[in-house]
């Protein structure tokens, strides 16, 4: 069955995923459209999804050619639901084959920006120029066109780039629209939705307040809720939603686990008791975590550790609050997407701790109240300005539910954790006064399992390396790393050195993801 939000529309597009790079994108650029979009397996029953009654169905790209052995399949009753369908890369060998057609490998491949021709007659296509710069990413083309349906546009090394059959209302093209390479890829997405789909723009946050408010209230009737707060944007926004639905029935458990940024503890019972208003219960289990992590330094390993530890933590003061009918959680899409490869035939990224056994076995049993996992990290910014919260925390970094423990390479040490506190704190502190700040998805420090030589007044030193990350990114699937000005990184570096004890060399990562995530660990 396809697991769902408290509060999705009756209207949606359902997005098969074949396990592309990009399939997240897809979603995202329709849900910019005000359009509910959902990935799901392709593999999925056709059964469920029929119960779904889905408004249009995508096929996203993937990384089989359709004529391997092993290559994912579906059943070609997908495009008998009376629905639009559109097949892009992988997908649109989908459709050729579904019709009749042919598809096999190219003689040249094509990587990156490309140009298409476009015929003027193409409903999908409608409203763009005679060329248009595309992005590509394959090794295979059509080879016979499937019956009924016509090109609409073409490459160099792509005569059938574009192709679509009014007839049975479907659709497909080489390129990926959902990429900003594309350039008018968005308006290729609209035409979709809009023109051909007759879909409306619905998906607000102001209507997603209002059916969360409403399903939570009726999930919850007349039980309680225990959220673990981390002070992050993503559980803030689940603790004021939450409250709106069901005021003090809403227990809120902040958790030291001794894995927070410098002071942290301090500020969130501050804000949060003191400004907001919730019901918030401290609980400094900082010397439980560390006991638990000594000796492991397996990254995996970790975040099942931290996982399970708040899971246990949740339960003992649930115990004590006398009555506990819900755990909440601030999961969001990514989390969800990158912690399983059930959403489509791709690696296991990296797990995620809301998603550990013990989590999954009360997500089963319906115990588990999850409302932003299918909102991405910009939709809960919004919704956070929606539901009147400071930009100060709406606008404040992400920062992993582990905390520092995936942030500090190898095993979790009170040393290690007073060292990373400190960098990182400068860190922060230098690109906040560099007005740098919201132009950055994230910056922080990493301290690595290495030490280097160094010389300070004339001594021999052996210390450690703390590596600073900076990244730009619309909704943390892909991240490019900030180019920071070089005074500003030359003050991080001299305040880390001068001002930390145990540290004598900083460098700066300029990994992209992919290849790299924006995590260490």
């Amino acid at each position: 069955m396809i697991e769902h939000n408290l509060s999705v529309p009756s209207e949606r597009v359902l997005v098969l995923d074949f396990g592309s790079q990009y399939t997240q994108l897809i979603a995202r650029r329709i849900r910019e459209l005000k359009v509910y979009t959902e990935i799901i397996p392709y593999h999925t029953p056709i059964e469920d999804i029929k119960r779904e009654n889905p408004s249009a169905v995508i096929l996203s790209g993937g990384p089989s050619s359709f004529y391997e052995e092993d290559a994912p399949k579906i059943s070609k009753e997908i495009f008998n639901l009376g629905v639009p369908v559109l097949g892009i890369c992988y997908g649109l060998y989908v459709v050729v084959n579904a019709f009749g057609g042919e598809s096999g490998g190219a003689t040249s491949r094509e990587y990156g920006r490309a140009f298409i021709s476009v015929n003027s007659n193409s409903r999908l296509l409608k409203g763009l120029g005679q060329k248009e710069q595309v992005w590509m990413s394959h090794g295979d083309k059509v080879l016979q066109m499937p019956e009924g349906f016509v090109v609409t546009a073409s490459s160099d090394n792509a005569e059938i780039a574009a192709i679509e059959n009014h007839n049975v209302n479907v659709y497909g093209v080489q390129f990926h629209p959902e990429v900003y390479h594309t350039t008018n890829g968005l308006k290729v997405l609209e035409n979709f939705v809009f023109d051909i789909c007759n879909l409306k723009p619905t998906w607000t946050m102001e209507s997603f307040i209002d059916s969360s408010v409403d399903a939570i209230a009726k999930e919850v009737g007349n039980g309680t809720v225990l959220l673990g707060l981390s002070g992050g944007v993503d559980s803030s926004v689940t603790a004021v939603l939450l409250q709106k639905a069901i005021g003090d029935r809403l227990y809120c458990v902040f958790v030291n686990n001794g894995l927070l940024r410098k002071d942290e503890e301090k500020q969130v019972v501050e804000r949060f008791k003191k400004y907001m208003n919730l019901n918030l219960i401290y609980v400094d289990a900082s010397e439980r975590f560390l006991a638990r992590l000594k000796g492991v330094e397996d990254p995996e390993q970790k975040r099942r550790i931290i996982g399970k530890e708040f899971i246990d933590v949740f339960m003992e003061e649930a115990q004590k609050i006398g009555r506990f009918d819900f755990l909440a959680q601030g999961t969001l899409y990514p989390d969800v997407i990158e912690s399983v490869s059930t959403k489509g035939p791709s690696d296991t990224i990296k797990s995620h701790h809301n998603r550990v056994p013990e989590v999954i076995k009360l997500i089963k049993s319906g115990k588990v109240i999850e409302p932003l996992k299918e909102l991405f990290k910009d939709e809960v910014r919004e919704l956070g300005v929606k539901l009147g919260m400071p930009e100060e925390l709406i606008y404040r970094h992400p920062f992993p539910g582990p905390g520092l423990a995936i942030r500090i390479i190898g095993e979790v040490t009170k040393e290690r954790i007073k060292i990373l506190q400190h960098a990182d704190d400068i860190i922060v502190q230098e690109v906040k006064d560099a007005g740098l700040y919201r132009n950055l998805w994230q910056v922080f420090g990493v301290f690595l399992p290495v030490k280097s030589v160094g010389v300070m007044g004339d001594k021999r030193t052996y210390e450690n390396v703390v590596a600073v990350r900076a990244v730009t990114s619309v909704d943390a699937m892909t991240a490019d790393w900030a180019y920071l000005p070089e005074d500003l990184l030359r003050r991080i570096s001299n305040r880390i050195i001068n001002e930390v004890k145990g540290v004598n060399r900083v460098v700066y990562d300029i990994s992209s993801k992919p290849p790299s995530t924006i995590e260490w660990e």
